[in-house]
C-alpha cells in the first residue's frame, strides 16, 4: 500500500491522467487471475490506480535486477518466474495456485509475456489460463488504452496524455479442464483486443 501511494504520485510529474471504469468487477469472492495488456513501464502507474489490496503480480526474473524498479517490485511481493526454464516456471505456477487458495489472493499476470507498445496485442501465452483452470478461479481482464499517441520510445516521443483503464467482467472457469484452455485464452484475447481498440478510439 505504501508503494502504491508513492507510485501514484508519479503521474503528476509525467503529466498523465487516468480514467478508470469497472472497479466493481474486482469484487469477486475468493482468488482470481487478473490479466492485462503490457505496454511500458508507465503501466506501473496505471496498475497502482486499480490494484486490489489482496493481489500479487507475476513477472519475469530479469526484472529483479532492474535497479530501483526491481527493488520496488521485489518489495511489492512480485512472484518472479524464470521464463528460460519451462520446468522452473511450471513449478512456480503450481506453487502460485496453492498460494492463491491458502492465502485467498488474486494474481496479476501479463499474458503477452513482454512489453508491447504497438497499439495492438501480441498473442497470449497460456500460462495464466492454465493456472486459472487448475485453480478453478475466474479470469478478470484489465485493458489499458494505447499509449502510442503520446509515448513512442522509437521516435523519442513523450508528452502528457490520458490513459483509459477498464476492468472487464470476470470470466468463470469452474468446470473447465485443460482441454478448454485454448478456447479460454482466445476468448480473453479477442475480448481484450476489442476493448483496447474501443478505448483507443480506433476501429476494431
Amino acid at each position: 500500500r505504501i508503494i502504491k501511494t508513492v507510485v501514484k504520485t508519479f503521474k503528476y510529474f509525467f503529466g498523465l491522467r487516468f480514467e478508470v471504469k469497472g472497479l466493481e468487477n474486482f469484487k469477486v469472492e475468493g482468488p482470481a487471475i487478473i490479466v492485462s495488456n503490457h505496454q511500458s513501464i508507465l503501466d506501473m502507474m496505471g496498475l497502482m490506480e486499480v490494484l486490489p489490496d489482496d493481489c500479487v503480480q507475476v513477472g519475469k526474473k530479469e526484472l529483479m535486477y532492474a535497479g530501483t524498479v526491481g527493488l520496488i517490485i521485489y518489495l511489492g511481493g512480485v512472484i518472479f518466474i524464470n521464463r528460460k526454464s519451462t520446468t522452473s516456471a511450471k513449478m512456480v505456477m503450481a506453487e502460485v495456485a496453492k498460494t492463491m487458495a491458502t492465502e485467498n489472493v488474486k494474481v496479476w499476470v501479463y499474458p503477452e509475456g513482454t512489453r508491447n507498445c504497438t497499439g495492438d496485442l501480441l498473442p497470449f501465452k497460456k500460462g495464466a489460463f492454465h493456472l486459472a483452470v487448475q485453480a478453478q478461479v475466474p479470469v478478470i481482464p484489465v485493458v489499458y488504452s494505447s499509449f502510442t499517441t503520446f509515448y513512442n520510445p522509437k521516435k523519442n516521443l513523450f508528452t502528457s496524455g490520458k490513459i483509459k483503464v477498464e476492468v472487464l467482467p470476470p470470466i468463470e472457469t469452474k468446470g473447465l479442464t485443460s482441454d478448454d484452455v485454448s478456447d479460454l485464452t482466445d476468448r480473453c484475447f479477442h475480448t481484450m483486443r476489442e476493448t483496447l481498440f474501443r478505448l483507443s478510439g480506433r476501429p476494431s
